[in-house]
């Protein structure tokens, strides 16, 4: 067995948790991919010097995470549009577009599937990805991010974090409180996100989508909870209650008649999701949207769509399909 060999059948089994990881700390995608592959280069690089000291898991663990603090330095955070101003107080007036900044993205469940890792790694690097966590995340410093990520998701000792971001348990301690409270702010209560079974979950999402492909506004109001929050990266404008978000979709043109849209099954952030197509003149369906539903067991408590086509293509989706195909 060679060197390259013996340093792939070691370290491989642990990129998609990798990626999961940086994404937490990035809230990218792209990202993440990119610090994942500047890890296993910094960890090739120094492989033959790695004495055993640790697991070889915690050894890239401790890399992937100083990249991610490096990168933080000098970008800015990700956030969703709800992280930089209150809600829009008229559904009527016109949106407000952000084009200039860093937005949080989504991240497609695909990337995490690895063809070498057993079910335990699995689970871990699917911990703690939901859209909701990740923007609450932004709201943290960078060495923050890193204690709470490290302690509350990937259960390290505190002793452990302390060693690898420089600092003291002590220091550990008082800083994952502070992050959990500030996370408290921000974040909704578990019991207010609680799930429905899995038929009703599946039942409300098909109802969903066939109210914004049969444009029926009022049907699609009926499964929104009062408090609903819609947010439209890379538009500042969001809105919240079920009242204005509603008003706001009654005069979208893609509600101005039925078929305009055609929205496909994906999972992003360990949810439940959708590609959005919209039909254009010649009858064809071109990229449009990704949007992520959170549901749980009294309505859909928020919708965060991502008008960016480009974003299709990581989730392994073409840019177009032909009107003619049903049933997507």
């Amino acid at each position: 067995m060679t060197v390259s060999d013996d340093f792939t059948g070691l370290t491989g089994q642990f990129r998609s948790e990798l990626l999961a990881h940086c994404y937490r700390m990035m809230g990218s995608a792209a990202d993440a991919e990119d610090l994942v592959q500047e890890t296993y280069l910094r960890a090739w690089r120094s492989y033959e010097g790695f004495e055993g000291r640790s697991s070889v898991r915690t050894w890239l663990y401790r890399i992937a995470t100083n990249v991610c603090l490096t990168a933080l330095e000098r970008r800015a955070r990700r956030p969703l549009p709800s992280g930089l101003g209150g809600p829009a107080g008229d559904p009527e007036a016109p949106v407000v577009a952000g084009p200039e900044v860093p937005w949080l993205r989504p991240l497609p469940d695909a990337l995490l599937a690895g063809e070498h890792e057993d079910p335990a790694s699995v689970a871990v690097s699917r911990e703690g990805i939901r859209l909701a966590f990740v923007a609450a995340l932004q709201y943290l410093s960078a060495r923050q991010r890193a204690v709470l990520i490290m302690r509350d998701v990937l259960q390290w000792p505190a002793a452990e974090v302390a060693e690898l971001l420089g600092m003291t348990t002590t220091a550990v301690n008082s800083g994952l409180r502070r992050a959990r409270a500030q996370l408290a702010q921000v974040l909704p209560a578990e019991d207010e996100l609680a799930e429905p079974a899995e038929p009703g979950q599946r039942a409300l999402l098909d109802r969903f989508a066939a109210a914004f492909e049969n444009a029926d506004v009022s049907g699609l109001a009926d499964l929104l909870r009062d408090d609903v929050v819609l947010e439209m990266p890379p538009l500042l404008t969001w809105f919240a209650g079920r009242a204005d978000v509603a008003r706001f979709l009654a005069a979208a043109p893609v509600f101005a008649a039925p078929g305009r849209l055609r929205l496909v099954p994906v999972r992003a952030n360990g949810q439940s999701a959708f590609a959005a197509y919209q039909r254009e003149p010649g009858g064809t369906y071109h990229a449009y949207a990704i949007t992520v539903p959170t549901v749980t067991a009294t309505g859909i408590a928020r919708i965060v769509t991502f008008f960016d086509p480009g974003l299709f293509g990581s989730f392994g989706l073409s840019a177009a399909i032909p009107g003619g195909l049903a049933g997507l």
